[in-house]
C-alpha cells in the first residue's frame, strides 16, 4: 500500500519550499547574444527576466535560468535599440523604450512601445514628436497610467489607461537630463543624469504635475540612471560611479546608502522577491545582490 506523508512532513515539505523559493537568486543571468548590453531590466510574474539591448531584440531569461534567448525581434522596422523596459502584469503589457538613429545625423527617434507580456506580440506604438527625442524609461502608477521620460527636452507624458494617445505632462529646464523615473508611496521621483540630480514632482488632486523639487542629497551620486521603489525605499544605479544605492526620502532630503560598487556600467535595478537585480550595460549581464528590507 502506498503511504501518504503525514501532516507534518508534509508541512514541514512546504515549509522547506517556500523558504527556498524566498532565498535571493545568487547567479547572473546574461543574453545569448555577447555585446547586448542591456540598458534596462525587469521581471515578468513567475520571475522571467526581461533584458533590453542595443540592438532591436528583447531578451528573456525564464526562471532558473542563466541565459536570457531572444523574446522580441522588431528588425523589420530598421536599425534600433531598447532602453528602459518594465512589466505591468495586471495588463499583461511589456512596456518599452525604443531608439532609431536618424541617418547621416546625430540626432534620433524614439518611440513609447507596448507588447503582450506572455507573447511578445506587439499592441501599442507612439512615436515620440521631434526629431532629438529619447524615451527613456517607465513607471507605471496603481491606476496603470503609464509615465515615461524623454531626456535630451526634458519631458514627462503620460498615457491614460485605454488612451491611445500620450500627453505632455511636464516640460521643465531642471529635468534637461530626466532618465529613471520611478513611483514611491503614489509620488513620481526623477533623476537627471545630466546634472546628477534627484527630483519629486508634485502631483495634485486633479493629477496635474507641479515644478518638480531638487531634493538634497546625502552624498554625491555619478550619472543617476535606472530607478524602481520597493520596501519604502527607491534603488538607483548610478551608470558613471558603478555604484547601486538605496535612498530614503526624508522630507527634501535623500539620504543615500551604497549597496555595493564596481559593476560595470550599472544602468538599471529590479527589486523582486529577496533580490535586486542590478543590470550592467557594460558588463552585459543582470547580477543579483540582496535586497534590503
Amino acid at each position: 500500500m502506498r503511504r501518504h506523508p503525514s501532516g507534518s512532513i508534509l508541512l514541514w515539505a512546504l515549509m522547506t519550499l517556500g523558504s527556498a523559493a524566498a532565498q535571493p537568486a545568487t547567479s547572473p543571468i546574461s543574453p545569448s547574444k555577447a555585446g547586448a548590453n542591456p540598458e534596462n531590466i525587469t521581471m515578468a510574474p513567475g520571475g522571467a527576466l526581461i533584458l533590453g539591448s542595443g540592438s532591436p531584440i528583447i531578451y528573456r531569461a525564464k526562471p532558473g535560468s542563466t541565459i536570457a534567448e531572444p523574446f522580441i525581434d522588431t528588425s523589420a522596422d530598421g536599425d534600433a535599440r531598447f532602453l528602459g523596459v518594465l512589466a505591468d502584469a495586471p495588463t499583461n503589457t511589456l512596456w518599452a523604450c525604443q531608439m532609431f538613429p536618424i541617418p547621416n545625423t546625430n540626432r534620433r527617434a524614439s518611440a513609447l512601445r507596448g507588447f503582450d507580456l506572455t507573447t511578445g506580440q506587439p499592441k501599442f506604438r507612439w512615436d515620440l514628436p521631434g526629431d532629438n527625442v529619447t524615451c527613456n524609461d517607465i513607471t507605471v502608477a496603481a491606476n496603470h497610467t503609464v509615465y515615461f521620460t524623454d531626456t535630451p527636452n526634458g519631458r514627462i507624458y503620460r498615457l491614460a489607461p485605454g488612451a491611445q494617445t500620450p500627453e505632455l505632462w511636464l516640460e521643465d529646464r531642471a529635468l534637461l537630463g530626466v532618465d529613471g523615473i520611478a513611483m514611491l508611496n503614489g509620488t513620481i521621483y526623477v533623476n537627471n543624469v545630466y546634472s546628477n540630480n534627484l527630483y519629486r514632482i508634485p502631483m495634485d488632486t486633479a493629477g496635474k504635475a507641479g515644478a518638480p523639487e531638487d531634493l538634497w542629497v546625502s552624498q554625491s551620486i555619478k550619472g543617476p540612471d535606472g530607478m524602481r521603489a520597493a520596501n519604502g525605499k527607491l534603488f538607483l544605479a548610478e551608470n558613471r560611479s558603478g555604484n547601486v544605492d538605496a535612498v530614503t526620502i526624508d522630507g527634501d532630503k535623500a539620504l543615500i546608502t551604497t549597496l555595493k560598487d564596481g559593476f560595470e556600467g550599472s544602468t538599471a535595478v529590479e527589486p523582486y522577491g529577496d533580490t535586486l537585480w542590478v543590470g550592467e550595460s557594460r558588463g552585459n549581464r543582470a547580477t543579483p545582490i540582496p535586497l534590503p528590507k
